[in-house]
């Protein structure tokens, strides 16, 4: 089973809002995920993205592999630069 790290859709018709969850890569987008681990509304001034950090960083220490828009969410919020460091020592 491979475990990704990806966005989910909430939000209502034209103004998106996104979960960030960690889920199976085979389930489907809007489908079942096994954690809910931070937020993200591309519609605020800035865009406000809300992680949990603890929690992320214990899913990538497990294997979970994010895609590419929430790597760079959670480059945006410093949280991967904690984790090489973590992973390099």
């Amino acid at each position: 089973m491979g475990v990704k790290i990806r966005l989910t859709r909430i939000g209502a018709k034209k103004k998106p809002v996104y979960r960030i969850v960690v889920a199976d890569s085979n389930s489907p987008r809007d489908g079942k995920f096994l954690e809910v681990i931070g937020s993200y509304d591309p519609n605020a001034n800035p865009a406000k993205v809300d992680i949990d950090e603890e929690v992320t960083l214990k899913w990538l220490n497990r294997g979970a592999t994010p895609t590419e828009t929430v790597k760079n969410l959670i480059k945006r919020t410093n949280i991967l630069d904690k984790f090489a460091r973590g992973s390099a020592t």
